[in-house]
């Protein structure tokens, strides 16, 4: 079992886990505030209504995934490849939006979310289901991303998902430390570090949709040559330029270390010009939005020391 694979989604998970946990941390404490106990199973049925729908629509994109996998039609690894690409791109974009918004607006998380429970317990009629639809949103978001990286760019298995399960498990269980124990843990650093290795997993996922959208071409090519000619053979590729580097004797991506890297960070051991364009470009933009995000000030705190 190729283990190294499930290390991206077992960061991801752990860093989307923990975000979540501190919206259904934050809750539970303005329930226990507020006297209003008998809530808590609208929060338990939100955490559970949000992993099990993540769950099921990165189920269905699996099957469609397999579908065009095992189909017959001419054009289906054509459109295979192209839905890997729709697949990262969404992926891609998701992840790094909310990295760098979470980042921006983690200095007001504590009080929005005080506020949104405050308003729901305001509402005698909708209140649970206000409480319900507030903790359903944060766990389905966080999950969705998680679902969606795992289908982008991981064929292999269980691994992947085994690496989701326990990134869960430990965020599972800083939520405890943080509000049920009180435990300190610096949560900005954790953030911060959490951060950068997730912008270096999602740069991989750039330079592995622009290999689906290549691989996508070259299958194009062979069915229609007299359209797009025959391309993508021997080293050359369609649509990504010169090679810069092959490095498949010295560091194969299917072999330690180079699987490693490949899983974590993208490498890969062909490399073309225009992925490594995206690559840099990638950096450039979300990059540099997420660490000028770092020099505002945050207010992570644990909801235990609500006044």
């Amino acid at each position: 079992m190729n283990w190294s694979a499930a290390l991206p989604t077992f960061f991801i998970t752990l860093r989307e886990g923990v975000e979540a946990a501190l919206v259904v941390g934050i809750v539970f404490a303005c329930l226990q505030q507020a006297q209003q106990q008998k809530l808590h199973r609208w929060v338990y049925l939100g955490i559970l209504s949000g992993i099990l729908a993540s769950f099921v629509v990165g189920l269905l994109i699996h099957i469609g995934l397999q579908g065009l996998q095992t189909s017959e039609q001419l054009y289906a690894p054509v459109f295979k490849q192209l839905f890997e690409v729709g697949l990262g791109a969404i992926a891609i974009t998701m992840l790094s939006w909310m990295l760098i918004w979470m980042t921006r607006q983690a200095r007001f998380l504590k009080a929005e979310i005080e506020g949104s429970v405050k308003t729901a317990l305001g509402e005698d009629n909708r209140a649970a289901w206000a409480i319900f639809s507030l903790v359903f949103i944060a766990v389905f978001r966080e999950g969705l991303e998680t679902a969606l990286f795992i289908v982008a760019k991981f064929q292999e298995g269980l691994t992947p998902v085994l690496g989701a399960i326990a990134g869960l498990a430990i965020a599972v269980v800083i939520g405890m430390l943080l509000f049920k124990w009180s435990v300190r843990i610096n949560l900005r650093q954790f953030f911060q570090v959490m951060g950068v290795f997730l912008l270096l997993i999602v740069s991989g996922l750039v330079i592995s949709a622009l290999r689906h959208l290549d691989a996508a071409a070259i299958a194009f090519s062979q069915i229609n040559p007299e359209v797009l000619g025959v391309c993508g053979q021997g080293n050359t590729s369609c649509l990504l330029g010169p090679q810069i580097w092959d490095l498949s004797t010295i560091l194969p991506d299917r072999q330690f270390p180079g699987i490693l890297l490949k899983t974590l960070f993208g490498y890969t051991q062909k490399l073309y010009l225009v992925q490594a364009m995206g690559y840099l470009l990638f950096w450039a933009i979300v990059g540099g939005l997420y660490f000028r995000s770092l020099d505002q000030p945050t207010q992570l705190k644990p909801a235990s020391k609500l006044n």
